[in-house]
């Protein structure tokens, strides 16, 4: 009999009809066999952990990225964001360089993103798991599925949340949330492919504003 997924409380309430489902069977025992026969990331213990940092209740703003980083000791668990000691990835760079520019102060440009988590941003992947040096390799397992749930989750049962959507990937999968109940800010992605766009979004400050005006604290980008 599988053990029961390692996940913070509060989402397992939330998402345990996924883990019932045949299609999370079949992407357990695809995991599995990937951290068993491959190089795979984030390391199996962070597989979950945007959800353990960032619990339903304490969520208030939403970041949703793509693929884990699929570089050796990139990947963390958390989108975007990567171990302190390791050197930020241009997407990241191009983040810290907005909220720079959008703040108009000082930032913490530590790589490591937890200390949004511990304030409520959820940073979360689409697919959380990734072979190394090839992107995209699980794509399409049924992380997808899984990840969804839990947009769906947040927009049908939490109010007042800011959903960042940047880049084409995001838009789509942020394509149902409920736009009556909460903030939904896009932008072209922070990659340096786009970033051009990106820059001048000011999504920091607007989802700190609207934070605020619904009675939140903001976020201490």
């Amino acid at each position: 009999m599988n053990k029961p997924v390692r996940i913070d409380d509060s989402w397992r309430r939330r998402l345990a009809g996924e883990f019932a489902k045949p299609y999370f069977a079949g992407l357990r025992e695809f995991v599995r066999g990937e951290y068993a026969a491959q190089n795979v990331f984030p390391p199996a213990a962070r597989i979950f952990r945007a959800f353990d940092e960032c619990p339903f209740d304490h969520v208030k703003v939403v970041i949703l990225g793509q693929d884990p980083y699929h570089g050796a000791g990139q990947a963390n668990g958390l989108c975007f964001g990567v171990e302190s000691r390791v050197a930020p990835p241009p997407s990241l760079q191009n983040i810290f360089k907005e909220i720079a520019a959008d703040l108009g102060h000082p930032i913490s440009r530590d790589p490591d993103l937890s200390r949004w988590a511990r304030q409520g941003v959820l940073l979360l992947n689409a697919t959380l798991t990734v072979r190394e040096g090839a992107a995209g390799s699980h794509q399409n397992k049924g992380w997808e599925h899984f990840t969804d749930a839990a947009v769906r989750a947040l927009s049908e049962e939490r109010d007042g949340l800011v959903f960042l959507l940047w880049g084409n990937y995001a838009r789509r999968k942020g394509a149902n949330i409920d736009r009556r109940k909460h903030l939904v800010l896009e932008s072209a992605h922070p990659s340096p492919l786009s970033a051009r766009s990106f820059f001048g979004c000011r999504h920091f400050s607007k989802a700190n504003a609207y934070l605020s005006a619904h009675g939140e604290a903001p976020i201490d980008w």
